[in-house]
C-alpha cells in the first residue's frame, strides 16, 4: 500500500489549469474583463469561444450579474445550514453557497472517458456491497481484509442475507473527482472519494444551470452544452424501476429529517421536481409488513422511499432507540421485500475512506477489468508502517477521518501551523484506525470571478450516477470551488462555492 512519498507526488502533482497550459491558471492580474486576458496559444481549445465572449464583458456588468444571482438564490431559499454555527442571537445560521459566474467546461471526449470510468466503478461497488451481505467472496479471497469490513461502523449485520429489490444498493452515487497532472493542461482525473450513502448537492447542479441560462442566454446559443435539466425525470424513472416485485404503479416519497437539516432545500426541491410527496418519519407507519403514508384521504401505501436520513435514524426499533426521525418497523418491512429504500441500508460500507484504497482491486475481482479511473495513492493509518510514515510527513500530507464528511476533521498539512500539526499528531496517535492520508494534490484550477477580479481557484467535480434497471449519468455534475486563495478545501461547510459544469456536445 505504501509508496515512497516522492514517487507518489510525481504521479499526482503539477496541476492542470483549464484555461492555460501553465499551472498558474489565470493570468488576468490587473487586467479588466474587456482586455486580452489570454493569448490563443495558452488557452485550451474548448474555452476559447467563452473567453472571446468574456473579453467583451465590462467588469461592472459581471458584478451586477453576480449580485442578481445572489438575490435570486436568496429569494428562492437555496441555502444550507451550518451545524454548530450561530448568529449574533445564538440561533443556527443558514448560508448561501456562493455561486461563481464562470463555468467549468469539459470537452466531450474527456467526459466520455470519465463516464465510462464512473459506470465501471459504481458497478463494482454495487457488487461489493451485495457480496458483503451475502457470500463475502472478496473477504474469503483475502482481497479486502475481513476485519476492516466486519468491524466497520458502517457494516450492518441486520442486512446479511437480505435481497434488496432489483439487487440495487446505491441508487444514487456521487463520485468526487479531481484533476491533476501535466503543466501543459493534459491532466489526469483521479477519484478522490466515493459517496454511496446519501450524496447531496445535485440541486445546486440544477439551479446553477438555470441561473446561467437566465443570466447569459447568449452563451448557450454559442455553445452546444449537454443538458442536465432532465435529472429529476431520470431519478424518478430509476426509483420507479426498482419498486418491490408485483407493484405496477409505485408510490415514491422523499424522506427528510426535517427543515433543520443542512440539505433540507434539496430534499424539498427534488420532491417538487419529481412530483412526489416530501415526508418526515412521523408521516409514515408500518402495518402488516407494509409502509403507509398518512394523508387527508386516509392511509396510502408507499413503495419506494428516497431517504435522506442516515441508517442509524431510520428505524428506532432496529437502530437508535432515541431517533424520532425514522419509522418504527421499517427494517422489518424492508427485509420482507415490501419497500425499496434508496439508498439501501448498509451501503455506507462502500464509501468508507478506509476501504477506498481497495476499489481498484474490487473492479478487477468483480468485473475482470482494469480500472479506468485511478485512485489517489493512500496511506492507511491503521497499518503500522503507514502510520509511521504519515506521522513523519504530516506537514506534507492531507489526513482525513475515515468516516468523515463535509471537510470536517481533516488536516491539510502544507496549510497548517506547527501548533495545528502537533495537535493533530496527538489525535492521530490516539486513534490511528480512524484516519487515512494522501499526498497534497496540485489540483487543477479554474478562473473564478472573485472580489479582486478573475483569479485561479482549485476545483473538484461530483458527477451523479443513477443505478436502477440501467446505470445512467447526466453530463457533468456539481463543480465545487475553493474560493479562498490557495485553499484545497472545496466543501460548502468550509466556505467553498459552486460553478455550472458544461460538457460540450461538439
Amino acid at each position: 500500500m505504501k509508496q515512497p512519498f516522492d514517487e507518489m507526488l510525481q504521479q499526482v502533482q503539477a496541476g492542470a489549469a483549464p484555461w492555460q497550459g501553465q499551472g498558474q491558471g489565470q493570468g488576468g492580474q490587473g487586467q479588466g474583463l474587456g482586455g486580452a486576458l489570454f493569448s490563443a496559444e495558452n488557452t485550451r481549445a474548448h474555452y476559447r469561444t467563452y473567453l472571446q465572449w468574456l473579453e467583451r464583458q465590462p467588469s461592472e456588468v459581471m458584478q451586477r450579474r453576480r449580485d442578481e444571482a445572489e438575490m435570486i438564490f436568496r429569494r428562492v431559499g437555496i441555502t444550507f445550514a451550518v451545524y454548530g454555527a450561530k448568529d449574533e442571537d445564538g440561533a443556527g445560521t443558514e448560508r448561501l453557497i456562493p455561486f461563481d459566474l464562470i463555468p467549468r467546461v469539459i470537452p466531450r471526449h474527456e467526459w466520455a472517458d470519465l463516464e465510462a470510468g464512473l459506470v465501471q466503478r459504481v458497478n463494482a461497488l454495487q457488487r461489493f456491497v451485495e457480496d458483503v451481505y451475502h457470500g463475502q467472496q472478496i473477504l474469503k479471497a483475502g482481497i479486502v481484509p475481513a476485519a476492516q469490513v466486519l468491524g466497520n461502523a458502517q457494516f450492518r449485520p441486520e442486512m446479511m442475507g437480505v435481497d434488496v429489490p432489483g439487487g440495487v444498493y446505491s441508487h444514487v452515487s456521487g463520485i468526487d473527482i479531481v484533476r491533476a497532472g501535466a503543466a501543459d493542461g493534459s491532466g489526469t482525473y483521479y477519484v478522490l472519494e466515493d459517496n454511496l450513502r446519501v450524496p447531496s448537492g445535485v440541486s445546486y447542479m440544477l439551479e446553477n444551470r438555470k441561473m446561467m441560462m437566465r443570466l447569459f442566454p447568449e452563451l448557450f446559443a454559442m455553445h452546444r452544452v449537454a443538458p442536465v435539466a432532465h435529472y429529476p425525470d431520470l431519478l424518478l424513472e430509476t426509483l420507479r424501476g426498482v419498486s418491490p416485485a408485483g407493484v405496477n404503479e409505485p408510490t415514491v416519497v422523499v424522506l427528510t429529517p426535517g427543515m433543520y437539516n443542512s440539505a433540507y432545500f434539496e430534499h424539498a426541491f427534488l420532491a417538487q421536481q419529481m412530483g412526489v410527496e416530501l415526508v418526515e418519519g412521523q408521516d409514515l407507519f408500518v402495518r402488516d409488513g407494509f409502509v403507509y403514508m398518512r394523508t387527508t384521504q386516509g392511509p396510502r401505501r408507499v413503495d419506494v422511499i428516497y431517504r435522506r436520513i442516515d441508517d442509524d435514524f431510520l428505524d428506532p426499533q432496529a437502530f437508535r432507540r432515541d431517533s424520532t426521525l425514522g419509522c418504527a418497523g421499517l427494517l422489518d418491512a424492508y427485509r420482507a421485500g415490501n419497500i425499496t429504500l434508496a439508498n439501501a441500508i448498509g451501503t455506507g460500507i462502500a464509501d468508507d475512506k478506509s476501504l477506498y484504497p481497495y476499489v481498484p482491486k474490487m473492479i478487477e475481482f468483480y468485473l475482470g477489468e482494469k480500472p479506468i479511473l485511478a485512485n489517489v495513492p493512500t496511506y492507511l493509518c491503521r497499518e503500522r508502517d503507514d502510520l509511521g510514515y504519515v506521522l513523519e510527513h504530516l506537514g506534507e500530507l492531507v489526513v482525513k477521518e475515515a468516516h468523515g464528511a463535509g471537510g470536517y476533521g481533516m488536516l491539510v498539512g502544507p496549510a497548517a501551523t506547527k501548533a495545528e500539526i502537533e495537535a493533530f499528531r496527538a489525535v492521530l496517535k490516539a486513534k490511528p484506525e480512524n484516519y487515512i492520508a494522501q499526498p497534497t494534490l496540485a489540483l487543477s484550477t479554474c478562473p473564478t470571478f472573485v472580489d479582486a477580479g478573475i483569479a485561479p481557484r482549485h476545483i473538484d467535480l461530483r458527477p451523479y450516477v443513477l443505478s436502477g434497471k440501467t446505470v445512467q449519468t447526466v453530463p457533468g455534475g456539481l463543480t465545487r470551488v475553493a474560493l479562498k486563495e490557495g485553499s484545497l478545501v472545496v466543501n460548502s461547510s468550509q466556505g467553498g462555492g459552486t460553478k455550472d459544469t458544461w460538457v460540450l456536445e461538439a
